[in-house]
């Protein structure tokens, strides 16, 4: 039997992709935003997922969730904007006091181990308070390993994009992990933008929406794919993946390809943009196929005033990277699918941990288990 993860705060899933790919098995995930978490069940068809907030988490709920039985691991990234050093920041935001709901249900659930994921910022000196609280409310239990701040692209992804993880261990269940162990990845090779999308097509104008995810013809040559590409399509296991999303890509056909449109004077201003330099009017920033991706970023929902968030223009192209470019930066793999609208797909990768920097993370704790 597979050690088991509850991945709490998870939205699309990258975390969980990264937990099924160090060979753990998601058992449940939780997320407020019912839109963020609205592909999780096609992806990960055998795991139990519930829209709720997890503040609301009683040991008693957990217990009728979980038949009492202890999960093996809590994993998770509570919303982020408002430690954000873009934006509002605002110390009030309700959102940051997810972080302490995070760390409230690891007492209840009592794990062999836990990994938070949050920006950067929740380490400045207006947030800091809000985080080392939330750890000291474990720290008998639990030996604490960071925080610590990593890299996606030092676990082998497309994308620079730093983050801030912690992770708790408990002594009695599992060898200790020194912190060396998690943030020594130099063996491991920087993958740019060229690795990452340069086999896939230009987008389309299709108004083709085959169960809702605007399915194109991609005639893939698997002798030219990177070796990027190549590692991050692979099944781990039979139980993820859509069945319908499997067979499309099988019959040749990729989601997410749907071109953003753009006025006749935004295309001409995009084409003399210099890759690695940014448009003057949106300060959109042109990717170099050389370079890696800046961290994409979220925007916001209705309820926080629908903001759309920067889109890299491609490399050679006078446009914006369409979802499936965004996804395969991040470490996604094809089969994977997000939302049959542009906006709320970039919300879901924007918001998401990559899958190479969790499986990669995640790897290193599953050989430190006492029992595999």
């Amino acid at each position: 039997m597979k050690h088991q993860i509850i991945d709490l705060c998870s939205g699309c899933g990258g975390f969980s992709l990264g937990a099924e790919k160090a060979g753990f098995q998601v058992k449940i995930s939780v997320d407020v935003d019912k839109t963020l978490h609205s592909s999780f069940n096609l992806n990960f068809p055998s795991a139990n997922t519930l829209n709720a907030d997890i503040g609301s988490f009683t040991k008693a709920r957990w217990n009728s969730i979980t038949n009492g039985e202890r999960p093996t691991g809590v994993i998770g990234g509570p919303p982020c904007q408002g430690f954000s050093r873009i934006g509002k920041r605002e110390i009030g935001d309700p959102r940051n006091a997810v972080v302490g709901m995070f760390f409230k249900n690891i007492n209840i659930l009592k794990p062999k181990f836990f990994v938070m994921e949050n920006v950067e910022g929740i380490l400045d000196e207006r947030n800091r308070k809000i985080l080392f609280d939330s750890i000291e409310s474990v720290s008998k239990k639990y030996i604490i390993v960071g925080p610590l701040v990593v890299n996606a692209r030092d676990y082998g992804a497309a994308t620079n994009r730093k983050r801030v993880i912690v992770i708790g261990i408990d002594p009695n269940e599992m060898d200790l992990i020194n912190e060396n162990e998690i943030i020594n990845t130099s063996t491991l090779k920087y993958c740019s933008v060229s690795d990452a999308i340069s086999d896939l097509p230009s987008p389309t104008f299709s108004n083709e929406t085959i169960n809702n995810f605007r399915w194109s013809k991609y005639h893939r040559n698997y002798t030219a794919l990177s070796k990027y590409v190549k590692k991050i399509n692979l099944l781990p296991n039979t139980s993820l993946g859509w069945d319908f999303a499997l067979s499309q890509i099988s019959n040749g056909y990729i989601s997410g390809n749907s071109a953003t449109k753009h006025t006749k004077e935004v295309v001409q201003r995009f084409k003399y943009v210099a890759p690695g330099k940014s448009d003057t009017v949106s300060r959109f920033p042109r990717l170099e196929w050389n370079g890696q991706c800046p961290a994409l970023r979220a925007g916001t929902g209705k309820e926080k005033g629908s903001f759309q968030s920067m889109r890299p223009i491609h490399p050679s192209e006078p446009r914006v990277i369409t979802v499936r470019e965004a996804a395969r930066l991040q470490g996604f793999p094809d089969w994977f699918v997000f939302h049959n609208t542009i906006w709320h797909s970039f919300r879901m990768i924007g918001n998401s941990v990559s899958p190479l920097m969790a499986e990669n993370i995640l790897r290193i704790i599953y050989k430190k288990l006492s029992i595999n």
